[in-house]
Order: structure tokens, then C-alpha cells, then sequence
């Protein structure tokens, strides 16, 4: 007889794919560090141009668009960055850069959540990221759109507002490093297949989010999203 589990097993988190009624399992999330040559600056680092580097995300930390939830736990600094995300479609290792879109389902607008102070604690100490990083509800993620529908990612607009002030505004072409040149350096390491995203990084203008908080991001061609940050 086949062993029973001890305790149930939750399902995979789902992002809902505009326009159908299917939705997108999520495998797992990668997340490219340092990718915009402006906030690496406002964060007081240099930009490493020989190779991208990532951290990664639990699965259900992902969350849906208009979620609302608690303040962190944990912290007292707690900072939005907005951000485009990559949905795999196909699987891809050891990827071509030319041959790297092949691999993309699609693209959405994305909000990483930071506990900055564990953060830079952990910086501080050459210790892992990922007390500042991977926690709950940490990954809002919106509606993808499938990448025939959504075309090439070029010069588009990428913005997020706080309590209806902008804060951040860039072009995803600003990114440091191109979405083919991430999958197909992501790939030597991991074999990409269907249900992986990828946070590509996100632009100056990050802060904190406060009980109470109320934030828009959106990027152009793209379903945009809402998260608040409850009292």
C-alpha cells in the first residue's frame, strides 16, 4: 500500500492568466538581484555587470492582486519593489540567449516585498538573504498575460504609486540585464520547466510601506495591480 502523507498537503499557489479561465501553477520564484543601475545606487551598491545574480521566493508566498494583508512580521522596515515577472511556459536549460524567449509563457507585474532591516543585517554579516526576502505574502503577483498577446518587452513603462503618489517610474528597457540574457544565465544552473517565475528586479524609488498603506503598480501592456497593507 502507498504511504499517507502525515498531514495534508497544500495545493500549488495559482496566478490567473487574463482573458481565460485557466489559471498558472507556480513552481517556484526566482529573483534577480540589482537589475535597474539606479536603485542599486540609492541602496549604496556597485552594479556587478559580469553576471546577474538571484535569490528566490517560496511558492506560496505568492499572493493575487487586491490582496490585503497584514503589516510583516518580524520588522519594522518593511519596502515595495515593483517589478516584471517572467512566467515559464516551456522547459529551457542550458538556453541559447537567442533561443531563451521560446521558454516564456508570459508577463506580469509583480511586488516584492522586503524586511530591509533583516536585510541589511544579513548583508552586514555576509549571511543569506532570506529572513529579509522569503516570507509570507511576500511575492503579490499580477494576471499574466501570455507573451504573443503582450510582444516585446522594449522601452514599456513600469511605474508603482504610494497612497496615490508615484514613487517609482523607469522603462523596463533600463534593466541591466535583458529577460533573454536571464533565462538563459538562470538556465545553466537550474533547469527551468512550466509553473517557475522570475522577479527581474526593480527600479529606484523603494520604500516603506506603513499599516494602512494603499499601492498601485502597473506596467504598460500588462494587467496592473493593487496590494494594501491592512491597519
Amino acid at each position: 500500500m502507498p504511504a499517507t502523507p502525515l498531514f495534508d498537503v497544500p495545493p500549488a499557489p495559482c496566478v490567473a492568466i487574463a482573458g481565460l479561465d485557466q489559471v498558472f501553477p507556480v513552481r517556484r520564484v526566482f529573483c534577480v538581484g540589482r537589475n535597474y543601475a539606479a536603485h542599486a545606487a540609492e541602496m549604496g551598491n556597485e552594479v556587478d555587470r559580469d553576471a546577474p545574480f538571484y535569490f528566490t521566493k517560496s511558492a506560496h508566498a505568492v499572493i493575487p492582486p487586491g490582496s490585503e494583508i497584514a503589516y510583516p512580521l518580524g520588522t519594522k522596515d518593511c519596502h515595495y519593489e515593483m517589478e516584471l515577472v517572467i512566467a515559464i511556459g516551456a522547459e529551457a536549460h542550458d538556453v541559447a540567449e537567442a533561443r531563451a524567449l521560446d521558454a516564456v509563457y508570459g508577463y506580469a507585474c509583480g511586488i516584492d516585498l522586503t524586511r530591509r532591516d533583516l536585510q541589511a543585517k544579513a548583508k552586514d554579516g555576509r549571511k543569506p538573504w532570506d529572513l529579509g526576502k522569503d516570507f509570507e505574502n511576500s511575492a503579490l503577483m499580477g494576471a499574466i498575460t501570455p507573451a504573443a498577446e503582450f510582444g516585446e518587452v522594449g522601452r514599456r513603462a513600469i511605474t508603482l504609486d504610494l497612497d496615490g503618489q508615484r514613487v517609482q517610474e523607469a522603462r523596463l528597457s533600463d534593466m541591466i540585464w535583458s529577460v533573454p540574457e536571464i533565462i538563459a544565465h538562470l538556465s545553466r544552473f537550474y533547469h527551468l520547466a512550466p509553473g517557475d517565475l522570475i522577479y527581474t528586479g526593480t527600479p529606484a524609488g523603494v520604500g516603506p510601506v506603513v499599516p494602512g498603506s494603499v499601492l498601485n503598480g502597473a506596467i504598460e501592456g500588462l494587467e496592473p495591480i493593487t496590494l494594501t497593507i491592512v491597519k
